[in-house]
């Protein structure tokens, strides 16, 4: 007989040395690989909502004010042939805290008491492709698990009709589906793609036949699908991709009540920005993104602009196309973080303001309207769960081009992260190609002094 984890529950059930409800919760945690785990210490956040603003938002034209780089602008610099350029928008400070945001973020900026703003983060590389993976992955230049896919396979999910981690994406991202790719980790833990609109989720309705029908075809699928797995039961991608029908299966339950916000009250579509009956817009995204931590998601991922030009926040040309970009997810995101709170969700929500880099401080001649890449400073911001809200953590130099204080890597970003889920990222480790794989990789360290 083959030595597994499977067989030897059976043997000491059988020598009457586990009690048979404890047997049942061991098998059927063995047959979900989904099921929830325990992390590695007592969790301050036990899921995530990560927002992902695709293009590189400029941080010196919304979170981090400059005021020398603006009594500068369209001056020549001491060295070189540039240009400084300052900020196209004005800075208020918001809340007890006084952090300054600018006011393409009014929204955003009448929760600063709830949120703890990094103005030094690093990214690993300067290009859209090589910087999106860096932050979601740890890599820029490998294919490696999403963030998500790791939490997945971390902590399991809550709900085992839906999948612990759904993106909602109405274009494709620079790097397109490696974003929430699982790459070595096992496909169940890969990210479930929604796209905004009448279905999200294709087939998310049972054909046309009756649920007593359904049933019984599912049951015999399911009985097909365990004799094969019989004798196999160490090979954990099968059994991933028997969970994985499983999971879809049970979509059709769980998933259209969760897309489904007619019982949303008038005030909280009024939260959001969203009219009733639209389904595509960001506030959308938000607040469905928060329907589906209601409901045992792990993690959630929304993710603002695709690849298209002017659907994102690449401003090499048009930095006058932010004042649509920001009002199209300022009040959502204030929104959501105002529901979570008074729904006493925040106290175990882990919610992320991400982008892949920066915009460059400078310019080639003056009265260019554009800003360049920046991957060497930028701003992200975190709120919610184990968190010190009305913070700045981190500082640019006075032109934001370099860390000026308290760098932040994409590595201590990811390590933080999962600190707050309760997870030790050096422990948190696959097997592949003979060595043990982690997101951070061999770098990263967690940013204590914004924790609470």
């Amino acid at each position: 007989m083959q030595v597994n984890r499977r067989n030897v529950i059976r043997s000491l059930a059988g020598g009457g040395l586990i009690m048979p409800g404890l047997l049942s919760e061991l098998l059927g945690s063995e047959d979900n690989p989904l099921a929830p785990k325990k992390p590695h210490f007592a969790p301050k956040a036990k899921r995530v909502i990560f927002l992902f603003m695709t293009g590189g938002v400029s941080h010196v034209d919304t979170f981090d004010p400059k005021p020398f780089l603006n009594k500068n602008h369209d001056k020549p610099m001491t060295k070189g042939r540039r240009y400084y350029k300052g900020a196209g928008w004005g800075f208020k400070k918001y809340g007890q805290c006084g952090m300054e945001v600018s006011d393409l973020f009014p929204h955003v900026g009448s929760m600063a008491d709830d949120i703890c703003m990094i103005r030094s983060m690093q990214n690993i590389n300067g290009d859209h492709f090589g910087a999106t993976i860096g932050l979601h992955t740890g890599s820029d230049t490998f294919k490696r698990p999403s963030i998500g896919s790791w939490v997945s396979y971390g902590l399991g999910t809550y709900n085992s009709n839906l999948p612990s981690f759904m993106v909602i994406s109405p274009g494709l991202p620079y790097a397109g589906g490696q974003v929430w790719g699982s790459d070595f980790l096992p496909v169940l833990h890969q990210g479930t793609r929604i796209i905004p609109g009448e279905e999200p989720v294709a087939n998310m309705h049972r054909r046309n036949m009756s649920a007593g029908q359904q049933k019984e075809e599912l049951g015999l699928i399911e009985y097909f699908n365990r004799r094969h797995l019989a004798g196999r039961e160490s090979d954990s991608n099968l059994r991933a991709r028997i969970k994985s029908f499983e999971t879809a299966a049970g979509m059709q339950t769980a998933a259209p009540e969760a897309f489904d916000l007619s019982g949303e009250s008038e005030a909280t579509h009024k939260l959001y920005g969203l009219r009733r009956g639209d389904t595509k817009s960001f506030g959308w995204q938000c607040m469905v993104g928060r329907r589906l931590i209601e409901r045992g998601v792990r993690f959630v991922e929304l993710i603002d602009g695709d690849t298209r030009i002017d659907h994102n926040w690449d401003a090499h040309a048009n930095m006058t196309n932010y004042n649509r970009l920001a009002k199209n997810v300022d009040q959502p995101i204030a929104g959501l973080l105002k529901d979570l709170k008074e729904r006493g969700m925040m106290e175990d929500t882990l919610v992320v303001f991400a982008t892949e880099f920066g915009r460059g401080p400078f310019q080639p001649v003056p009265g260019v309207n554009g800003r360049g890449h920046h991957s060497k400073v930028y701003s992200s911001w975190l709120a919610g769960a184990g968190v010190k809200g009305g913070m700045v953590h981190g500082e640019s130099d006075e032109l934001g081009d370099k860390v000026g204080r308290d760098p932040v890597s994409v590595h201590d970003f990811q390590a933080t992260i999962l600190h707050l889920l309760g997870i030790d990222h050096e422990r948190l480790t696959y097997r592949h190609a003979g060595r043990n794989y982690r997101l951070t990789d061999v770098h990263g360290k967690v940013v204590k002094p914004i924790l609470a």
